[in-house]
């Protein structure tokens, strides 16, 4: 099934909100409620749902667990998809701690770090190991998919270690683009660039808003 990356970031959403988000007592939900969740539309709602085989109802509108369910089908691996993070940072920190607090089907497999400081301590359960290792674990435990949150001056060595030993996914919260061969997907996540966005559009809103007056 080939899904565009939009689709698939949207189908998480949604799971996370009939999950998390006040419908997982309900039966059913309707897909206009959906959309007014996400402020998108009704009829993308429903060719999300139509990619992973989800049909609704017209009177009651689609079954949650059945949609919790497809989705689940596509987002997750079976048996749970084992995952590498290098850069035990700040950043690297509050990644872990937020991959520890989730219900997901994600684990780590193994923290990585070059600062001596940082290697053998515990890091919200997960023991930091020296970044000579990265090798040896992607490759002993099958790892397709990282994340990486180091400085943006080590992240592009990082990343091409990671690709010779078989990753192929990677999550990039390093402050820096990253090279990567063909068949590698890199998703970015560059909160900077976020932030600065949000301060930009909400200037310009409020200059737009105050020109009408």
């Amino acid at each position: 099934m080939a899904l565009s990356g939009k689709t698939v970031e949207r189908l998480s959403i949604y799971r996370r909100l009939l999950t998390v988000q006040g419908f997982s007592g309900e039966d059913y939900v309707y897909s206009h409620d959906l959309a007014e969740m996400i402020s998108g539309t009704a009829a993308q709602v429903r060719r999300d749902l139509m990619e992973v085989g989800v049909t609704g109802h017209s009177k009651r509108g689609y079954r949650v667990d059945e949609m919790v369910a497809k989705i689940s089908e596509l987002l997750d691996q079976p048996g749970g998809t084992e995952l590498v993070l290098v850069g035990a940072g700040d950043l690297g920190r509050a990644v872990l701690g937020f991959i520890k607090g989730q219900r997901t089907a994600m684990r780590i497999a193994g923290a990585f770090d070059n600062d001596p400081t940082k290697i053998g301590c515990l890091i919200h359960g997960y023991r930091c190991q020296s970044i000579d290792a990265l090798e040896d674990v992607v490759r002993a435990n099958g790892i397709e998919v990282a994340i990486i949150t180091t400085p943006a001056a080590g992240a592009q060595e990082v990343c091409d270690r990671l690709v010779a030993a078989g990753v192929r996914g990677i999550a990039n919260f390093a402050p820096t683009p990253l090279q990567v061969p063909d068949g590698v997907w890199v998703e970015r996540i560059d909160i900077a660039t976020a932030l600065e966005k949000v301060t930009c559009l909400t200037r310009a809103a409020k200059a737009f808003a105050g020109s009408d007056k």
